[in-house]
């Protein structure tokens, strides 16, 4: 009889060295939002290293497809979980955006201090038509996976009316469009019938360490006391984190960034919407133009992409100089990690006090007529985004009360055509698509 192979054989149990290790790597590498990142787990811990299996894999993404925040991350969490425990769970997450915050906050810090260059502004000058492309490509994409009747084609027009006419907050239209998916679910169940985002496992790389078939280890069983102590520990940190928080910017900042990381359904571009709301015209934290180069900063780096509210946080506490004028730096940093910590807790909490009572079924989980309500309504709501960054490129000097003054930018203009173009038809990486941009932005800006 033939030794088995290899691939034949379940892989040991990583060791935590080892797992800590690997997770501090996806944090440098997890590039290109959460299809991308989710791809990259998937290659390494599906087909390469075999620690969980592809129906495993894909019944704890379908999962953190349900939740408000990164589905990426919390899918790093909930493995981490698995593999190692609570403690598992939480080194995975805090690697997976760690090395991001300090990216990003070093590239605020150049974008703040040295911006009037003109070498990185003809950077930003070709960068920011881009987003204004990505942003329509999301639309686009997440329109043509969530609308699949006129009833969604509607919540969506209405959601971008209720915003873009009626300036609606975010999260009243996230509350509403669950309202109305929960009555649509129950008057007209077929249109709001909506499955699994990623559908069910058809491949088999071999055993791996977590099978279809692994008995359920001891942690992963739902207990009343772990969920309590869970939920006792992260109010208590949430508390603790507030009341050490003396300047008033920085506990308008915890408070605000916890509010955002409980209605970010649909992803990081569904959600800026609402930070824009509030960073911008409620707070005053950053101009509008600022927010848009915080987008695309936030494309440039590792990471999820809702780590664009560092950079919220860091040019706010930068602009109110929360220190004073001489700790600018410091001010920056304090404010960006600040935003990082309020807006991520809440995924520890919804990962780590869900996933045993997900664990308890391996059923695919499906989507709910809420969240297909809410998923349906953020496509208007990411229509608005677009607009809003695409009118303030091409019409960088107009203003609410003359909004087509001051000039067309059709240079600009045509990049996020051809952008959007090379994105859409041709399926161009993001990254490559940004640098080409940023490329021609610095060619433009020296010679005009």
């Amino acid at each position: 009889m033939n030794a088995p192979t290899p691939s034949q054989l379940r892989p040991a149990h990583p060791s935590f060295r080892e797992a800590f290790f690997y997770w501090l790597k996806l944090g440098f590498i997890s590039f290109g939002g959460p299809a991308g990142q989710i791809a990259v787990m998937h290659q390494e811990l599906v087909e390469k290293r075999r620690w969980i299996s592809e129906h495993r894999f894909l019944h704890a993404l379908n999962y953190c497809m349900l939740l408000p925040g990164p589905e990426a991350q919390q899918l790093a969490i909930y493995i981490g979980w698995l593999l190692h425990r609570t403690w598992g769970g939480i080194v995975a997450g805090v690697l997976f955006v760690l090395p991001s915050l300090f990216i990003l906050a070093a590239l605020t810090y150049v974008y703040l201090a040295f911006g009037d260059v003109t070498f990185v502004q003809g950077v930003f000058n070709g960068i920011k038509p881009a987003v204004v492309a990505i942003v329509v490509f999301a639309a686009w994409r997440i329109g043509s996976r969530a609308l699949k009747n006129k009833v969604l084609w509607t919540l969506a027009a209405l959601s971008f009316i209720a915003i873009f006419v009626f300036r609606v907050p975010f999260p009243y239209i996230v509350v509403a469009a669950g309202i109305l998916g929960f009555i649509g679910g129950k008057v007209m169940p077929d249109k709001f019938r909506v499955g699994g985002g990623h559908g069910a496992a058809d491949k088999n790389y071999g055993p791996a360490l977590i099978d279809d078939d692994t008995p359920p280890l001891a942690h992963t069983r739902f207990r009343w006391s772990y969920l309590i102590t869970l939920l006792v520990v992260a109010l208590a940190l949430w508390a603790a984190a507030m009341a050490l928080l003396g300047n008033p910017v920085l506990q308008d900042m915890g408070e605000f960034f916890t509010k955002a990381a409980l209605v970010t359904f649909g992803g990081a571009y569904a959600v800026l919407p609402y930070v824009y709301q509030g960073g911008v015209e409620h707070y005053q934290w950053l101009t509008g133009t600022q927010m848009i180069d915080g987008l695309a900063l936030g494309e440039t780096t590792p990471g999820p992409l809702i780590m664009v509210v560092s950079f919220v946080g860091f040019v706010g506490a930068w602009t109110k100089a929360i220190f004073g004028l001489d700790a600018l730096l410091l001010a920056g940093f304090a404010g960006a990690s600040v935003a990082t910590f309020f807006t991520f807790l809440p995924s520890f909490v919804f990962i780590l006090a869900g996933a045993p009572l997900v664990e308890s079924t391996h059923g695919d989980i499906k989507f709910t007529a809420p969240l297909t309500g809410i998923t349906a309504a953020v496509v208007g709501v990411v229509l608005n985004l677009a607009l809003f960054f695409g009118w303030h490129v091409i019409f960088p000097r107009a203003t609410e009360a003359a909004p087509f003054s001051g000039g067309f930018e059709w240079f600009y203009a045509l990049i996020s055509v051809a952008a959007f173009i090379a994105l859409w038809k041709y399926k161009q990486d993001i990254m490559k698509v940004i640098g080409a941009c940023a490329a021609i932005g610095l060619v433009h800006t020296y010679i005009v």
